[in-house]
């Protein structure tokens, strides 16, 4: 297959160490990984986009080098009111568009849909398919249905996550994975709980300190802070900071690692629907059990009872702690690796890609209409 691909026409891949954007470094193993397979894939990026897969920056200057550059371009009101993101998008998805027209591409992949969608229906013979990263909340999913035609392709990230949309055309469920060589298992633990993410109410900072005092456990807090949640952390979270509740900021994802495969069991007390939720994943792949919020994708990812617990109130989670010994780490490893391993993902990704093609071409030979949604998950049963 002959794939472009793009996340962000303004950030360069690999993504910069200082910043989190998980649809970057998703994106970069899956595009590098499809090329060991055979595939001819072109990453769109700006300047200074560098991955072993084939790349083309169009000769398009960056607007983001670093995390903070980030913040200050998306809270920039200025830029964004004339829209200055998306038109860097657009560049680049119309010049993909034109090349997968003449034939250049036979496919085109989008981790961001608003890069593309008003460009869809210009260009009919050409299939479209996005990865959805975000949940589907009401205005997300009213974008989405603003612009239909047949040549336009989603895929989940979780069966949790297409809930609020059941009605998009929907062509698989791919699971995010990660490399597990950089995630090593370990038997041996320390006393401690772990929470990785966002110092947000969704993520449940607050309610990952509330487990830790009730159990008497020290507990370990990173994740970047934005200025959004300045509020929410000198309420919620600073005044219990103290010898064994510690924040320890953002840490690069390369070393996170050695926090996951010490901590005795790693907090997911989210209070959102998330769509996935890659460091469930990583900490498992490190043997760490995970305690999780019957939320979002967690039943999806967690096998209650084998890799965790899955729990419905900060009461429960203090008590899956106290019985957390109980969970082997060798089954968490596992688990992960046959489930969300990179190579599962980028195999997922390439069924789904060959499936879509096979449809879409027999539709446009025999020109007919576009088929009722279907639903490709190839799970694990008892996911």
């Amino acid at each position: 297959m002959k794939i472009a691909t793009m996340v962000r026409g303004y950030i360069p891949a690999p993504c910069p160490i200082d910043m989190v954007y998980a649809p970057i470094d998703l994106a970069v193993e899956i595009s590098e990984n499809l090329t060991k397979k055979g595939h001819e894939v072109t990453y769109f990026g700006p300047n200074d986009t560098h991955i072993s897969a084939k790349v083309e920056t169009c000769n398009l200057r960056p607007l983001v080098r670093n995390q903070k550059e980030f913040r200050e371009l998306i809270e920039n009101p200025d830029l964004s009111l004339h829209h200055v993101p998306g038109l860097w998008d657009r560049f680049l998805a119309k010049i993909m568009f034109e090349r997968a027209k003449t034939g250049e591409y036979d496919l085109l992949h989008f981790h961001h849909p608003e890069s593309a969608l008003d460009l869809a229906h210009l260009y009919p013979e050409v299939p479209i398919v996005y990865t959805l990263h975000d949940p589907l909340n009401l205005w997300y999913r009213e974008v989405l249905e603003m612009y239909p035609t047949s040549n336009q392709f989603f895929i989940s990230i979780s069966n949790n996550q297409r809930i609020p949309a059941p009605n998009l055309s929907f062509s698989a469920t791919v699971y995010n994975g990660i490399d597990t060589e950089l995630f090593p298992c370990e038997e041996e633990r320390e006393d401690y709980l772990l929470f990785v993410g966002r110092i947000t109410p969704e993520k449940g900072t607050k309610e990952a300190i509330q487990v830790a005092k009730e159990t008497g456990h020290r507990l370990l807090i990173i994740g970047p802070l934005y200025k959004e949640d300045q509020e929410y952390f000198d309420q919620s979270v600073k005044p219990y900071l103290d010898d064994k509740i510690l924040y320890l900021n953002f840490i690069e994802r390369k070393q996170l690692a050695r926090y996951y495969k010490k901590a005795k069991a790693f907090l997911m007390p989210i209070q959102w629907e998330e769509p996935f939720g890659l460091s469930m994943v990583e900490a498992m792949a490190c043997g760490t059990p995970v305690i999780a919020m019957r939320r979002g994708s967690v039943a999806e990812v967690v096998v209650d009872g084998e890799t965790g617990y899955i729990v419905n109130t900060v009461a429960e989670m203090a008590e899956a702690v106290n019985k957390v010994d109980a969970i082997k780490s060798i089954n968490c490893r596992q688990h992960v690796e046959k489930n969300f391993s990179t190579e599962k993902m980028t195999n997922g990704y390439e069924n789904a890609f060959e499936k879509i093609l096979q449809d879409f071409k027999a539709r446009i030979s025999h020109n007919s209409p576009a088929p009722p949604t279907a639903v490709v998950t190839g799970l694990d049963p008892r996911l």
